[in-house]
């Protein structure tokens, strides 16, 4: 059934501006060749969003530098403002953004949770708005959430954990209760810190890849086709609930001990940073601290000869032979062809941890898989959040209109 008017229309609109935000700004011209459209569609698509007060002419280009061809068009930044928060058991990250991405303000803030939820809720939500007063916008538009946990598909709400803090949940709602015009969104962490790695880290090139979140804990996301996918619960992912050897019990539905979280959590790589005698590196220390043993054991691994390089050596290798069971089993199931080690650990690690773990899954599969270490570390979770108020907030502005 072919699309009507109106609704082929909005597509146009969205093809242009989401060309505008990659590209930056650009001229009607330019804009017919990227999107394949007549010069008559392009110059109707430009009016509309032009009247629509989206774009606006922000100069000229070409050697002339004047006339109708030469004018810019470009998104109008400050047509909206979004927010994007990190939600951790031990506190709260936040950015505020321009319609572009543009970030304007950033702020943490640890939050402690034994006050009670209310003062913990409390804390967050202030942490919010002072990062919006400085900048300096009015209100925002949409506000994406990031948090640890299973998200129902049914309702889009965090679900009870009884392993997660109480004002995670409560935080959700406070904010729409503060924020009665904003558009608040919530998402597993993991699920968008592998929006972020394929939208601008290590898996652009992928469609179809699996991210292995190595932070505090273990999470996965899969992403098969270019779609994320959440399973019927939403508990897609679940990767430290998977029974693996080497662990001295099972997990339960209610504790992930025992699974593939107590080898590869962050808990399970400190002690086993201190089996093979490796010490916290001083200096600044990552969060968590398990990342500050990695990036330390690879430093040391590559300066042979040196007292603690053997040391290192063995350490990274035990470490990749834990994280191999997670992919090859993941492998072994989904075939996603690319395993990204995302989290502050994999960034950590990078390439020559992801190598170690990529040539284990190649002895463990007949399946030919890429093992890559993440691009942005723990900073995912939050430009994924980022990403995904950005792409609410545009899909609520470009809505189809009738004209």
């Amino acid at each position: 059934m072919p699309a009507s008017p109106s609704t082929a229309r909005a597509i146009n609109d969205r093809l242009a501006l989401r060309l505008l935000q990659q590209e930056g700004p650009l001229t009607a011209g330019r804009l017919k060749q990227l999107t394949g459209l007549s010069r008559p569609t392009v110059a109707d698509l430009v009016e509309r969003l032009t009247d629509a007060g989206l774009v606006a002419v922000v100069g000229e280009a070409g050697e002339q530098r004047r006339g109708p061809n030469a004018r810019l068009y470009g998104i109008v930044a400050d047509r909206a403002h979004l927010a994007a928060l990190d939600i951790r058991t031990e506190g709260v990250a936040v950015v505020v953004s321009d319609l572009v991405g543009a970030v304007l303000a950033e702020a943490a803030a640890p939050v402690r949770g034994d006050a009670g939820t209310g003062p913990a809720v409390e804390q967050a939500v202030s942490l919010v708005e002072r990062a919006v007063k400085e900048a300096g916008a009015d209100r925002l538009h949409t506000v994406g959430i990031g948090a640890p946990g299973l998200i129902d598909p049914a309702s889009g709400e965090l679900r009870v954990s009884t392993g997660l803090p109480a004002w995670h949940r409560r935080l959700v709602a406070a904010l729409q209760e503060r924020l009665p015009l904003t558009r608040v969104t919530v998402e597993n962490e993991t699920n968008l810190a592998a929006l972020a790695e394929q939208r601008e880290g290590a898996a652009r090139d992928r469609d179809t890849f699996v991210l292995l979140w190595l932070g505090h804990g273990t999470g996965a996301a899969v992403v098969l086709d270019g779609a994320l996918r959440r399973g019927a619960s939403g508990g897609t992912g679940e990767i430290g609930f998977l029974p693996v050897p080497g662990t001295p019990g099972l997990p339960s539905a209610a504790d992930c001990e025992g699974g593939f979280h107590s080898l590869a959590g962050a808990a399970g790589i400190a002690v086993l940073a201190a089996e093979h005698g490796l010490t916290a590196p001083g200096g600044p220390v990552r969060e968590p601290a398990a990342a500050a043993f990695v990036a330390d054991a690879v430093v040391r691994a590559g300066e042979p000869g040196a007292p603690s390089a053997a040391a290192a050596e063995r350490f990274l290798d035990a470490l990749a032979d834990r994280l191999a069971i997670g992919v090859a089993s993941v492998v072994a199931v989904l075939d996603p062809g690319c395993v990204v080690l995302g989290g502050e650990v994999g960034r950590a690690g990078g390439a020559v941890l992801a190598a170690r773990v990529e040539a284990r899954v190649r002895r463990m599969s007949p399946l030919p898989t890429t093992v890559r270490a993440g691009a942005l570390g723990g900073e995912a979770v939050l430009r994924g959040a980022l990403l995904t108020a950005r792409d609410t907030a545009q899909d609520a502005l470009f809505a189809p209109r009738d004209r």
